[in-house]
C-alpha cells in the first residue's frame, strides 16, 4: 500500500474548527472524484505568485482538476514566475515598509504582491514582447483568441524555454496547456497583460481590440462546457478567494436554468470556499454557501464547506491529501 504521510498527518491532527473543515472538504473532494466527478477550480488572489503551481500542476496532470476559472493576474503570473523567478525579491518584513520604501521598490521597477516583488523588465516586459507578437499576428490575420489560448500557444511553442527559471513541472499553465484544459478568465482587462493589450490598441500596434475575446464569450464557452460535462458526471466547485473568479463561473447554473429556461440543469455537486473574509456586510467572499441556494447555484443537499484560513497554507494540504488518496 502506498504511504500517505500528509493525509495521515492531517487525519490525525486536524480535529476541530478550520482544521476539521479542511479535512471534511478534502474528503468531500475525494468522494466527488471517486464518483467519476469533475472539479472546476476558481482561483482569485495572488495564488500564482504564491507558487501554487508547485501543487496545482500535479493536480492538473493527474486529472484532479478539470477546468479553471481565474483572474487575468493568476493566468499571467504563473508565466511571469516561470521566466523570471530568479529576479523576484522576497520582502519578509513587508508589514514594516514605509511609503518611501514602497516608492524605492517602484523606482527599481519591482511591483510588490504582499511579501514578493515581481520584476517588471524580466517578467512583464519579457512576456509582453513574446505574446505581443502573437497579438499582432492574430490582428493582421483577422483571427480572434481568448487570452489563455495565446499563452497556451506560446508555452507549447517552446519559444520561452530558454528563459525558464523554475522546473517547468511546477508551472500550472504548462500543465494546463499540455492537457488543453478548459480555462475561463473573466475581467482579463483587469490584469497587467490586459492593460498592455489596451496600450497596444491605443498605439495602433493592434488595430482591432476584439482580437482578444472577452467575458461574454467566456460565459458562452463555460455554459457549453458545463452542459456537456454535467450531462455525464457531477461537477464540483472549489473556490480560492472571492470576487469575479468565483462569482462568474458559479452563475452559469442559474443562467442556464433561469435565463435560458433549460429544465433540470444539474446544480454544482460540491462546493468549497477557502477565504479569510468574514461573513458580514453583504460580502460575496464571506457569504455562507446556503445563500447560494436562493440564487439557484447550489442544491439543498450539495456538500458545502467553508474554510476561513490562509489559502497558501490550506490549498497545498488539500491538494496533497487528494493526490495521496
Amino acid at each position: 500500500m502506498a504511504q500517505s504521510p500528509i493525509k495521515d498527518f492531517v487525519l490525525a491532527q486536524f480535529k476541530h474548527f478550520n482544521a476539521a473543515a479542511l479535512v471534511d472538504a478534502a474528503q468531500g473532494y475525494c468522494t466527488l472524484l471517486e464518483s467519476n466527478g469533475s472539479m472546476l477550480l476558481a482561483m482569485a488572489g495572488a495564488m500564482s505568485t504564491a507558487e501554487l503551481g508547485v501543487s496545482l500542476a500535479e493536480m492538473i496532470r493527474r486529472g484532479k482538476v478539470d477546468a479553471i476559472c481565474c483572474t487575468g493576474a493568476n493566468l499571467e503570473e504563473d508565466v511571469f514566475n516561470l521566466v523570471a523567478h530568479d529576479h523576484y525579491e522576497r520582502i519578509p518584513n513587508y508589514r514594516d515598509l514605509t511609503p518611501q520604501n514602497e516608492q524605492e521598490l517602484l523606482d527599481r521597477h519591482l511591483n510588490r504582491v504582499t511579501d514578493t516583488c515581481i520584476p517588471e523588465e524580466e517578467a512583464m516586459r519579457r512576456l509582453e514582447r513574446a505574446v505581443g507578437n502573437l497579438w499582432q499576428k492574430a490582428d493582421e490575420e483577422g483571427r480572434r483568441f481568448f487570452p489563455h489560448e495565446l499563452l497556451f500557444e506560446l508555452l507549447l511553442s517552446g519559444d520561452l524555454k530558454k528563459h525558464y527559471q523554475i522546473d517547468p513541472k511546477n508551472s500550472w499553465m504548462i500543465a494546463a496547456a499540455e492537457r488543453s484544459l478548459p480555462i475561463f478568465v473573466p475581467g482579463w482587462e483587469d490584469s497587467t497583460l490586459g492593460n498592455v493589450f489596451a496600450a497596444h490598441c491605443i498605439r495602433g500596434d493592434v488595430k482591432n481590440p476584439t482580437t482578444i475575446r472577452g467575458g461574454i464569450e467566456y460565459m458562452i464557452e463555460l455554459s457549453r462546457w458545463y452542459q456537456e460535462t454535467a450531462a455525464e458526471k457531477p461537477v464540483g466547485f472549489f473556490q480560492i478567494g472571492g470576487g469575479i473568479a468565483g462569482d462568474f463561473p458559479i452563475c452559469v447554473v442559474p443562467m442556464l436554468e433561469q435565463d435560458l429556461r433549460i429544465k433540470d440543469v444539474p446544480k454544482w455537486a460540491y462546493f468549497c470556499q477557502i477565504s479569510d473574509s468574514t461573513t458580514s456586510y453583504g460580502s460575496y467572499s464571506g457569504a455562507v454557501p446556503n445563500e447560494k441556494i436562493t440564487w439557484g447555484k447550489l442544491a439543498i443537499d450539495t456538500p458545502k464547506f467553508v474554510i476561513e484560513s490562509d489559502a497558501t497554507i490550506v490549498v497545498p494540504l488539500i491538494f496533497a491529501f487528494v493526490l495521496e488518496d
